[in-house]
């Protein structure tokens, strides 16, 4: 692969970016996790609270990888799924770093990373992440990618944070206490628009077979919509929809890591977040998500297309 450079550096705003990811002792004080999170509830579970200050830690010490990498140069770049499904020496680094974090912090949780973290747990208690969502557009010097970090209980998302480094931007939600984006309470955007007026995010897939059948689909939704965005990061499309960036965001095939900490933020944002068959995700406010669906069964959206496998949540 030839090497490509980016003309720019994402802006580091708002974040201690010296935090000492390598240090995995290293935990947020309970003001900047209150902040983040919002402060718990009277009779809150405690757990929580500790969950939502090791996902913090943890998402800042895999962003503190990616902003040390060179942003559109690649280095250990390598192909898993297809030629255009990458991984790099930034995206190992960094679950390495989450993972070493975790295990000092929870040594007798589970965890699941992309890049091949697979630990059994003793607890209920099961770690899902991402190190870096949008690989490609990290490697091309595009500044839309993500880490995304997540923690479920008996399989049910309860705590999730996507930082945005280039937009020095943090998405958190604990479940029933909503969702923040950098402190503040976002929202879905409800009733802004009608199916008509609903500009909507998506995602295509790295086999070239099932993106002809993607495309075909979208090709169908686009002049039912106002438009249509595809940016690459599944956690920032799903956090997009949660602030109202977006008002509807939908996608094929998605893992668990790609899913698990947006969809919660998105959901405790007020949408409504579900899987659908042939592995589809359909992210919306309410008044949307039912008329979204119908267009995307009209075109075809539940014919599964090719490499479909069994849906993951």
């Amino acid at each position: 692969m030839s090497e490509r450079r980016s003309t720019s550096t994402p802006a580091k705003v708002g974040y201690n970016w010296q935090v000492a990811h390598d240090d995995p002792a290293y935990r947020p004080d309970p003001g900047t996790v209150a902040q983040i999170f919002g402060p718990p509830p009277d009779g809150s579970d405690p757990l929580l609270s500790e969950l939502a200050s090791v996902a913090l830690a943890a998402a800042r010490a895999g962003t503190a990888v990616l902003m040390e990498g060179k942003v559109g140069t690649p280095a250990g770049v390598e192909t898993k799924t297809s030629a255009t499904d990458m991984v790099s020496d930034v995206d190992r680094d960094a679950e390495a770093a989450v993972g070493n974090l975790l295990a000092r912090m929870r040594p007798d949780d589970a965890v699941l990373g992309e890049e091949g973290t697979a630990r059994a747990g003793t607890t209920a208690v099961r770690w899902v992440v991402d190190p870096l969502d949008g690989t490609t557009n990290f490697l091309f010097g595009i500044p839309q990618f993500s880490v995304s970090v997540a923690a479920e209980m008996d399989g049910i998302p309860v705590v999730g944070v996507v930082v945005h480094p280039s937009y020095g931007e943090t998405w958190a939600a604990v479940r029933g206490r909503g969702a923040r984006l950098n402190g503040s309470p976002c929202r879905v955007a409800l009733g802004r628009s009608t199916l008509a007026t609903a500009l909507v995010a998506t995602g295509f897939g790295y086999q070239s077979a099932r993106r002809e059948w993607q495309a075909e689909v979208a090709r169908q939704v686009i002049p039912a919509v106002r438009d249509i965005r595809r940016f690459g990061s599944a956690a920032l499309d799903l956090c997009w929809t949660a602030g109202g960036r977006y008002d509807a965001y939908y996608e094929w095939g998605l893992n668990p890591w790609d899913l698990a900490a947006g969809a919660l933020i998105c959901q405790e944002a007020g949408g409504r977040v579900e899987a659908l068959p042939g592995r589809l995700i359909v992210a919306a406010p309410p008044e949307l998500f039912d008329p979204l669906c119908d267009l995307l069964v009209a075109a075809g959206g539940l014919n599964s297309g090719p490499g479909t496998e069994p849906a993951f949540w």
